[in-house]
C-alpha cells in the first residue's frame, strides 16, 4: 500500500474556517486540525521533522520564504493555513502590525501630555523607549526650580532665643 504525499497528508488536516474580518484577507480561514504547538501554531511532520503548518503552506503556494522574512497571517489567525492569508514580511513589519504591546506602544504619536513624538522632539533611551524631549526639559526646569528655591529659602535657627533675665541685665 503507498504511503500518502506530504500534500495529501497536509490536505486532510485542513477544515474550512470562518470568513476574516479583515479587510485585506479575501476569502475564508482554511484552519489547522491537526497538531498545534502551545502558542497555538499548527505543527506539521515532514521528512522526519517538525514544520510549522502556514510555513509548510506558505511554500507550497508561493515558493521558498526570502531569507530574513518570516510569514505573516494577515487574518490573525494562528491556526489559518489559507494561502491567500499568508505573507512574507520583515519581523519588525510582524510585530507591529499585531495587537501586542510593542505595537500598542509603537502606534502611539504623541505624549501624555500631546507633544508630538517626532524627529525633533523625540528622545530614544538606553533601553529603546522614546521620551518627550519638551516634557523631560520642564521637569528638569521644575527641579532646577525646586532646588534654588530650597536654597534661598530662610534657614530656621537651631534652638530658638531665650530672654532670660540674666541675658538682659548683661545688656
Amino acid at each position: 500500500m503507498d504511503r500518502p504525499t506530504p500534500a495529501a497528508r497536509f490536505a486532510a488536516k485542513v477544515r474550512p474556517g470562518p470568513w476574516s474580518l479583515r479587510r485585506d484577507c479575501p476569502g475564508p480561514c482554511h484552519l489547522w486540525g491537526g497538531s498545534q504547538n502551545e502558542k497555538g501554531y499548527g505543527a506539521f511532520w515532514l521528512d522526519g521533522r517538525t514544520v510549522k503548518s502556514h510555513r509548510y503552506a506558505y511554500e507550497q503556494a508561493h515558493g521558498p520564504i526570502p531569507a530574513g522574512l518570516e510569514v505573516d497571517h494577515r487574518c490573525r489567525r494562528r491556526a489559518c493555513v489559507a494561502p491567500a492569508h499568508l505573507e512574507a514580511v520583515t519581523h519588525r513589519e510582524n510585530v507591529l502590525r499585531s495587537t501586542n504591546h510593542v505595537a500598542a506602544r509603537a502606534a502611539v504619536t504623541h505624549c501624555p501630555a500631546g507633544h508630538p513624538y517626532d524627529q525633533a522632539n523625540t528622545i530614544r533611551a538606553r533601553d529603546s523607549t522614546r521620551k518627550c524631549r519638551a516634557c523631560k526639559n520642564a521637569s528638569a526646569r521644575a527641579a532646577r526650580r525646586r532646588a534654588r528655591e530650597d536654597r534661598l529659602t530662610a534657614v530656621e535657627p537651631i534652638r530658638p532665643r531665650t530672654t532670660s533675665p540674666i541675658l538682659e541685665r548683661a545688656a
